[in-house]
């Protein structure tokens, strides 16, 4: 996992406890391998969060400037890339999708042929 995003050695009253389920979501997230996919929803259940795709949706919104997180693996249901053509961060995640080899077409990727599935991944 990213040092930005684990626990802190010590902890005194200042500092808040880290959120667990933060930590689950950027744990399955760091896992995400180049040229694969996951939904909003199925990083959720992959992290142990059913029902809570708009949830993951908006921690990726929120990640620090400069993580390393894989954050534009993730995508919408059906493949649909949900940032918007034109935006830096829709371009951006285009950009780094195309640079690992997948190709978008009709603003989608074809989830069949670069969903991750942990269970199938070997490598």
């Amino acid at each position: 996992m990213p040092s930005e995003f684990r626990p802190p050695a010590t902890n005194n009253v200042s500092e808040p406890l880290p959120d667990p389920r933060k930590l689950a979501l950027y744990a399955v997230l760091a896992a995400i391998p180049p040229g694969r996919v996951v939904t909003y929803g199925q990083l959720g259940e992959l992290a142990g969060l059913a029902r809570a795709a708009r949830w993951v949706g908006r921690q990726l919104s929120q990640l620090p400037e400069g993580s390393s997180l894989p954050w534009h693996r993730v995508i919408a249901a059906g493949g649909r890339l949900s940032l918007p053509v034109g935006s830096p961060s829709g371009d951006e995640q285009r950009a780094r999708l195309r640079g690992e080899g997948l190709s978008i077409s009709g603003n989608r990727v074809d989830i069949r042929r670069h969903g991750w599935r942990p269970e199938e991944y070997s490598g």
